[in-house]
């Protein structure tokens, strides 16, 4: 079964991420297939805007770390030492650039979010032009704890500052309606309503002329352009394999080979393992 489906639906493009059983988690393949679905649509003549979503669950809960965090080997994103910063950075970079072929798209984009948008699944949907969530969904990249940095950069983007630091200092999971309230996304609906709404708002983009949407696009881009953006996800994307080849995320690694993913992220999360000393925190007040 294809990893992402493109249809179109009138002037609408529909694009679905596909692997509904593990929440449509990024593998090696997706982002690749991803970004095949955006260039069909941009080179399809009927279509005006396109429509990203998920199947089954949620969005997409992030990279895929049966494969990546608990397989007891050296992988992709995990290298044996001493590592090659550039070869993680080309391999990274690639998918990056893929996720962004969104933002580069000549179709406006619009994000559909339910259950959970998290980690590289919030890299994909804050790469999108628009985004529209569930109101009990769940949007966030908790990685920043240790073993990861979010490549796109797309947080201080729409937040500004101090609003990103207080997400990538935490790596809080937020709902839709505290996403709206922050200005990450620009609305939260009831979960049953999700789909009218975000139907109701690629009908009204679709009625616009492709080119008046490219030159629109275009324009407001380059604003993030002119503002470092390039630059600003090349670091962040050195960095990332950083988080991953330091001695906590070597240690996040290891623990997650020995105790499963789902704990060492739970652990992660809940702030009670220490990753630079490889134990649990007795105290943290």
């Amino acid at each position: 079964m294809a990893k992402v489906l493109y249809e179109r639906d009138g002037r609408i493009a529909r694009i679905t991420l596909t692997r509904p059983e593990v929440m449509n988690a990024i593998d090696d393949e997706l982002p690749g297939a991803l970004a095949d679905a955006v260039a069909r649509a941009d080179n399809d003549p009927g279509a005006h805007v396109i429509v990203l979503a998920g199947a089954g669950r949620a969005f997409c809960a992030g990279y895929d770390l049966t494969a990546y965090a608990s397989g007891d080997k050296a992988n992709r994103y995990t290298q044996e030492m001493p590592w090659d910063p550039m070869k993680d950075y080309a391999a990274m970079s690639d998918n990056t650039n893929k996720f962004m072929s969104l933002f580069r798209s000549k179709r406006p984009v619009i994000c559909k979010v339910h259950g959970f948008a998290v980690a590289g699944g919030s890299d994909i949907a804050l790469c999108s032009d628009m985004i529209v969530m569930a109101e009990d969904a769940r949007i966030g990249y908790p990685p920043v704890r240790v073993w990861g940095c979010p490549t796109t950069a797309m947080w201080v983007y729409r937040l500004g500052a101090e609003k990103a630091k207080r997400m990538l200092f935490t790596g809080d999971k937020i709902t839709g309606v505290e996403a709206a309230a922050l200005g990450l996304v620009l609305k939260a609906v009831p979960a049953d309503k999700l789909d009218d709404e975000v139907d109701a708002l690629a009908h009204r983009i679709a009625t616009v002329p492709q080119n008046q949407l490219m030159m629109q696009k275009l324009m407001m881009n380059q604003a993030l352009y002119n503002m470092g953006l390039m630059g600003t996800q090349m670091i962040a994307t050195v960095f990332d394999g950083i988080t991953r080849h330091s001695p906590e995320g070597l240690n996040f690694k290891r623990r997650s080979e020995e105790m499963g993913w789902k704990r060492a992220v739970d652990e992660r999360d809940q702030g009670t393992f220490d990753w630079t000393t490889n134990q649990p925190i007795t105290q943290n007040r």
